[in-house]
Order: structure tokens, then sequence, then C-alpha cells
């Protein structure tokens, strides 16, 4: 069985090698709240899948329609059977319960490198921003060097970017992009980081200028959440 937790997830933990997002659209934010009700209320009936599932976390996007998962796996074959024996019939319950959910995409993952949050630093993350940096085509191999580069960055953050709690780096599995989960004390934290002057994340210092104008990057997005739901086995 799934039990609910308050824990966010450790995008560290090295018995989880196997790292996946997805997206759902959902429309609004009244059913945002209905379709995590109806994933917990699926789940928390169900026995746990058998093998190798270690968590499964939900978002809420701060855009009132988007819904983000985030599911950790021992391998990738452990996801596979789930999906061939139990993954139909708790989109079906949760489908009757909110009908018209869109699912978007469903990406695979090895996280390359993180900053890792401070040794002592307990704080609770009160935001979560998923960025999706894609690169041109071609470029597969110049994404561990771009993400080395922003985390050097990163080694000495100025008094402006003290909200950020940590910074997880995953490589798409097709090549195609970098996706950072960052966690920040707040919203106005983030948003203080991204408007500052002089040295920061926001600034236009030649160091991060570089990590903007990176010849092989084609584009960045970011999306803002807030934590949902965590389930994990009993």
């Amino acid at each position: 069985m799934a039990r609910r937790t308050h824990t966010h997830p450790d995008l560290t933990r090295p018995d989880a090698p196997a790292p996946f997002f997805s997206t759902w659209r959902v429309g609004t934010p009244e059913r945002q709240r209905e379709t995590v009700e109806a994933i917990a209320a699926t789940w928390e009936r169900r026995a746990w899948p058998a093998e190798g599932g270690l968590g499964y976390y939900v978002y809420a996007g701060h855009d009132g329609t988007t819904l983000l998962h985030h599911s950790q796996w021992a391998r990738e074959q452990d996801y596979e059977a789930f999906v061939k024996t139990q993954r139909q019939e708790r989109v079906d319950e949760i489908d009757t319960a909110v009908p018209g959910i869109e699912r978007v995409a469903l990406d695979r993952y090895r996280r390359y490198r993180s900053r890792e949050r401070v040794a002592g630093d307990t704080r609770v993350a009160g935001l979560v921003v998923l960025v999706r940096i894609d690169f041109v085509e071609g470029a597969v191999e110049q994404r561990r060097p771009w993400v080395d580069l922003v985390l050097d960055a990163l080694v000495e953050p100025p008094e402006s970017d003290r909200g950020l709690i940590s910074a997880h780096f995953h490589l798409s599995q097709d090549g195609t992009h970098v996706l950072n989960y960052a966690e920040w004390e707040s919203a106005e934290s983030y948003d203080a980081a991204i408007a500052a002057p002089g040295e920061g994340i926001g600034s236009p210092d030649p160091e991060w200028e570089r990590i903007r104008t990176y010849p092989a990057v084609k584009e960045f997005t970011a999306r803002r959440y807030s934590y949902a739901l965590g389930l994990v086995p009993e």
C-alpha cells in the first residue's frame, strides 16, 4: 500500500537511478486539487508496485492548469513492469474522478550532478522551479560541460542567491535537453535572485552571461511548482 508523506524527495538518493518526470494539463486550480486527491485515493487503495518503485511526487503548477509528476525507480525495467500490470487501472480510476486530463509527456532522465543542500540546512522548499534547457541538434556531448559551468558558478552563491536550497541537473535520455530541479526557500527569494543586480543568477556578469549565451543552448524554459503530494510504500 501507499502512504502519504510531506517529505520532499531526495533527488540524490543512490538507489534511484531511474527518475521520470511528466506533465498533466488539468485546466483549473480546482481541478488541480481534485486530481491530486484522486491520485492519492487511487494509490492508497492499491498495492505499491512490487519491484523498484521508491516514491511518487506531485506538484501543482503556479499557472493553475498543470501538475508535475516525479517518480523514482530502482530500474527502468521496474517502471515498464508497472505499466504493463498496474498503471492502466489507476489511470482509469483517476480519469473517472476527473475527466478530461491531458497527459502531455513522460521523459526519462539520468541525474548528472547536483548543487546539494548545505550540511545542516533543514529548510523546506517553498518553491520548486523546473528549468528545461534545450540544446541544438547534435549537441548531446555539450550538455555536461554546460552543467559544469553552472555548478562552478554556484559554488559560492552571493547574498542574492541565498534562497537557493539545491539544484539537481538531469540529462534527458533522448539527448535533447537538461532538466534542472531547483529547490528555493520561497517564490520571493527566487524572484529576488533573478532580479538582483551585480553577482548571482540574474546578473549580467561574464560568468553567467557565458552560461546564458552558451552556443549549444537553444532555449530556456522555467516553470514554478508547489509540492502537493508525496506517496511512498508503507
